[in-house]
């Protein structure tokens, strides 16, 4: 008899539904793009009942697509992190929008943190550094700019969570009130030592206890959604963030394992086992999973602008009609004519963790057309993973022979080419590309148990292509120096 899992993908800019069966295959899919907010300058948000609205309609439409009798033996939620919200217990209802994981209003916050000393104690605890990425100076930013809302969090009538906590607490009717540790681990407030809430940390933010969700496993029993939201009675049984399930999708679960996945920003994640490794070039260290009773850690780079680039060149420029464009402009030129694009829009993340710096081009000339400025952008994504890597390598003291590949953006066969080459690595792409509800099913199967232990779940993973190495590193020397000198620029002109 086929069993079947349901994955549900809240993201950046859409929510999607899959369902697999117990082998790994695709049965059905439905997304919805969501509405993005930008009411200031370096300022994010979301709607949260729009995005619960996605999320029930994609799952219904899904689930006709099951062939008749058939039911769901397993739920997982994966979703985009650090994504802030507070809602009414009672009405499930958003006392503000989300805060997106890019804004950058409580820059100021942060800086002022650093100053006083703080990122050293809260880096040691959370392997996160002080910067607006992260939940709990936007919880506290809600706290403070919202009238009313600081005393009602304290008398306990409010619910904090990332995303993955919301849509749990309405797919359970209001029952559940929870999350797991990878998301846990990316608000500021979690030890991942002690695999708890902080409570020095939690005074330091200045935020109520009252907010805060439970914390379990990722392959934990969350909850049941009830048989008359879809028909049918279905189990809760994983939850992860979404680069932990891409992580874990990539079939990435032995220490020195690497993915890279490109969706809204680029995420590079390396498990690193039961070791806590602390970056010397400031990257992060999280929470990679807990599944099967296994506690696994990783080391995290992430630049904040990959697909968003080439969103704002279809919807900011209008010089493609869809990001579809891309791939044959970038092949219809030999080079860029010296042309590159930091795509800074909402800051720089790691290594370079410069708030403050927006996007810029550069190198243009009176030759310069959109083909040049479409591929300088695809080009940003092979530059800032090289820097990332790097890093990465230096502090975990290892080499790379392959980095596996995932997103939106990995259907574009000549980005594919282009990283191999500037990265000197063999790249590979998964056979089902969306590898973050891949990665959460497995999760909620294993929660279900479908299977009985974490390392069978790898015999679901297939890879689609290899792009391989075709230009000698010596040839990629000037253009990586031409990329970092327009880094430098680029943080120089965000200090004036």
């Amino acid at each position: 008899m086929t069993r079947y899992i349901l994955a549900i993908d809240q993201g950046t800019t859409s929510s999607r539904a899959m369902i697999f069966d117990d082998q790994g295959a695709v049965v059905a899919t439905c997304q919805q793009e969501i509405t993005q907010y930008f009411p200031e300058d370096g300022w994010v948000e979301h709607d949260g009942m729009e995005i619960i609205r996605t999320v029930i309609d994609t799952v219904a439409a899904a689930l006709k697509k099951l062939p008749d009798g058939e039911t769901i033996a397993a739920v997982g939620i994966t979703n985009q992190r650090e994504t802030t919200l507070i809602w009414d217990r009672k009405t499930g209802e958003p006392i503000h929008r989300a805060i997106v994981w890019q804004d950058r209003r409580t820059a100021d916050l942060c800086r002022q943190l650093k100053q006083d000393g703080h990122e050293e104690s809260i880096r040691d605890k959370t392997g996160l550094l002080l910067d607006p990425y992260f939940s709990a100076s936007k919880i506290k930013w809600i706290l403070d700019h919202v009238e009313g809302v600081r005393r009602r969090a304290e008398q306990g009538e409010l619910a904090f969570g990332t995303l993955d906590s919301f849509i749990l607490w309405h797919l359970t009717g209001g029952r559940v009130h929870a999350t797991d540790v990878t998301n846990a681990s990316r608000t500021l407030l979690f030890n991942i030592r002690d695999m708890a809430w902080d409570p020095e940390l939690i005074r330091l933010f200045d935020i109520p206890e009252a907010l805060l969700p439970e914390v379990h496993a990722c392959d934990h029993h969350f909850g049941d959604v009830p048989a008359e939201l879809f028909g049918q009675k279905m189990a809760i049984t994983g939850i992860a963030g979404d680069q932990q399930a891409a992580l874990i999708g990539q079939d990435c679960l032995e220490p020195g394992q690497i993915k890279a996945t490109y969706g809204t920003g680029g995420f590079i994640m390396m498990n690193t086992g039961d070791q806590i490794i602390s970056s010397q070039n400031r990257l992060l260290t999280t929470v990679a999973y807990q599944m099967g009773g296994q506690v696994a850690y990783a080391l995290e780079g992430s630049f904040f602008s990959a697909g968003s680039a080439i969103q704002w060149l279809r919807d900011g420029l209008g010089i493609i009609d869809s990001a579809a464009d891309c791939e044959a402009l970038a092949r219809s030129i030999d080079s860029t004519g010296g042309v590159y694009m930091v795509p800074a829009f909402t800051g720089l993340g790691a290594p370079h963790w410069t708030p403050e710096a927006r996007g810029t081009l550069f190198g243009l000339t009176r030759a310069t057309g959109k083909a040049e400025i479409v591929r300088a952008a695809l080009e940003s994504v092979a530059f800032q993973t090289a820097d990332l890597l790097a890093a990465m390598a230096q502090d975990a003291n290892i080499s790379f022979d392959i980095l596996k590949v995932d997103g939106g953006m990995v259907v574009n066969q000549w980005l594919l080419q282009f990283l191999a080459d500037i990265l000197q690595l063999e790249v590979i792409r998964p056979r089902v590309s969306e590898t973050t509800a891949y990665g959460v099913a497995l999760i909620a199967g294993l929660g279900a148990g479908l299977y009985d232990r974490v390392n069978k779940m790898s015999i679901f993973y297939r890879y689609h292509s290899v792009a391989s190495v075709k230009v000698v590193a010596e040839d990629t020397v000037l253009q990586k120096n031409n990329w970092n000198n327009a880094v430098r620029s680029t943080c120089y002109y965000s200090d004036r």
